[in-house]
């Protein structure tokens, strides 16, 4: 038979069949196609029914602070069609969820952000599920997938707490919460898996199972020793940004991971808890069923510099004080309200939380800094009651001296990698931002990689603030930097930052991107990402001549086929 007349026999057959049943067969082929690139009738394959039996539907609602969440939800929509389901997903941002009481069931994939507080785009959400006091959900049937990591005290608390508002407004969750850490793919693929089972969604004679499964760095707690530890601005400068080099043999990374640090407090603040508890600093106390060292638990393990709105709830509601809601110590907690009796103490001791760790975008590059992990640190430096204060982690890793012992952990970011070695890529990295592409750049430079290399960097001052300078100078003398921009805001009178300067390169940049190029971009989410994703709206539709309607469905394209790659804190 001619393939002409085969598609004319498969378009007869689409012609009788309904619209769920054409759907089911995609599914079906496609799931076949993907276990072995041709389908062979003869094989005992799986039976997979229509859905138009189960009558039920399927809504992914995903909320991402950096993307993870939204690439899951893509990749579980894809296992659901396969199964013949009829499924969209949608930011939880742009769901209008005055639907939400019509839908059959609806799966939220919502990552965790900071003090286990829930991702910018999901705020919507969460107002709706609690100020819509006469909205009833009976009848909705729910499940969540919550990312997270397990490093932190408040381990995927969004997600618990989502689920505890859907369950208060009548939903019925039918899977516990699915608590995914940092290595999220395998384990959210396989409980998804169990939530269609259980729903009976499919009917099929096994199984399907999941395969590549994701490559997992250990967990494991890495012990290094510190090489160099430099301050990369100038005395005058207003900022201090640290380069720390970090021996550590046989640690597995790549460009693009981080690694978590957890900081010791200071011993000066320690003894000053010491003092206004009037504890015997070598006495012990019991701390959620263990009992630790008072100073040694004060000094490793307890959250005493930045207490959480979570901690001071909890605080208020043992001692029956009312706290504002602001950036407040342990010190500053205790001199508003001292220490009543001896048993107060060990009631104050496990409201605290544990210090979780800081990532920081590893610098180095495997092949170009082998047994070496880089960081950039940049201290945080703030205001408290007009004293100044610094960060808790940054503080930490700016006093550590050569030779001394620190441990960190690994933390994958596989949305953040390196592309093809032919690829185009476009850096844009301003501030401590530029930590990934030192390390990109490195790794590009060592193997060879041959698609040109483009970075925009940002800071105050040129003459104080412009990291890295020989080493970008090197990189462009070399020609591994095909083009380099720079930006440094307080130089002039008027104010330039790093998209100013992409919108300065507009036709080559879109040239770039037009052509195959891939963007990263590194640091603060606010106000600096979406600056710099204006910005690149506005060139791709004055480049492109598109609309903005064009403009974003173009952006959202380079996003949806992993183009426009975003690691921002």
């Amino acid at each position: 038979m001619q393939f002409s007349e085969k598609t004319i026999s498969l378009k007869s057959l689409i012609a009788e069949i309904s619209r769920e049943e054409q759907l089911w067969v995609n599914g079906y082929l496609t799931a076949l196609l993907d276990q072995g690139g041709s389908i062979d009738v003869s094989k005992n394959h799986p039976v997979l029914q229509p859905i138009n039996e189960a009558k039920i539907k399927l809504t992914i609602l995903y909320a991402t602070e950096t993307g993870n969440a939204k690439s899951l939800s893509n990749k579980l929509l894809q296992i659901a069609k396969q199964r013949g389901i009829l499924v969209k997903a949608i930011s939880a941002e742009q769901y209008p969820l005055h639907q939400l009481s019509k839908e059959d069931f609806v799966l939220v994939v919502i990552s965790t952000q900071g003090d286990g507080e829930a991702p910018a785009s999901a705020k919507k959400l969460f107002d709706f599920l609690t100020e819509s006091a006469n909205e009833r959900l009976v009848g909705l049937k729910f499940a969540v997938v919550a990312l997270g990591d397990s490093s932190y005290p408040l381990f995927c608390k969004a997600g618990v707490d989502l689920d505890e508002l859907l369950r208060k407004k009548g939903a019925s969750n039918v899977f516990q919460v699915i608590k995914c850490d940092t290595d999220y793919e395998l384990e959210a693929k396989n409980g998804f898996l169990q939530i269609l089972d259980n729903l009976s969604l499919t009917h099929s004679a096994e199984r399907s199972p999941v395969v590549d499964a994701p490559q997992v760095i250990s967990k494991e707690w890495h012990k290094g020793t510190v090489i160099n530890n430099i301050n990369l601005n100038d005395v005058q400068s207003e900022k201090e940004t640290y380069h720390i080099e970090i021996s550590s043999a046989d640690v597995p990374y790549q460009p693009g991971d981080s690694v978590a640090i957890i900081a010791h407090n200071s011993a000066a603040v320690v003894d000053e808890i010491i003092k206004l508890t009037q504890q015997d600093e070598q006495g012990s106390v019991q701390y959620r069923n263990e009992v630790f060292n008072i100073r040694e638990l004060l000094l490793t393990k307890l959250n005493i510099q930045f207490l959480s709105k979570h901690t001071l709830k909890k605080f208020g509601e043992i001692f029956g004080f009312a706290l504002p809601e602001s950036r407040m110590s342990l010190v500053d907690l205790l001199a508003i309200h001292p220490l009543q009796s001896a048993d107060d103490f060990g009631k104050l001791i496990n409201v605290l939380e544990t210090i979780s760790p800081r990532q920081y975008s590893i610098a180095s590059a495997p092949n170009a800094h082998p047994d070496e992990i880089h960081l950039i640190v940049a201290k945080d430096v703030f205001k408290f009651n007009d004293e100044e204060r610094y960060g808790l982690c940054s503080a930490f890793l700016s006093r550590l001296s050569p030779d001394a012992t620190i441990e960190f952990q690994v933390k994958q970011n596989r949305h953040f990698r390196l592309p093809s070695e032919e690829k185009d890529i476009i850096m844009i990295g301003p501030g401590t931002g530029i930590a990934p592409f030192r390390s990109f750049l490195n790794e590009r430079d060592a193997t060879g990689a041959s698609g040109r290399n483009w970075l925009f960097f940002g800071n105050p001052h040129f003459s104080t603030d412009f990291l890295y300078q020989t080493e970008i100078q090197d990189w462009i003398a070399s020609g591994l930097l095909h083009q380099f921009n720079a930006a440094f805001s307080r130089d002039q009178v008027e104010k330039i930052y790093v998209q100013h300067k992409m919108l300065e390169q507009s036709t080559e940049l879109f040239d770039w991107i037009n052509n195959g190029a891939i963007i990263y971009l590194c640091g603060t989410k606010d106000p600096m990402s979406i600056s710099v994703e204006n910005a690149l709206l506005e060139i791709i539709q004055k480049e492109g001549g598109f609309s903005e309607t064009e403009g974003t469905v173009y952006l959202n394209d380079m996003v949806e086929n992993g183009r426009y790659l975003k690691d921002v804190y």
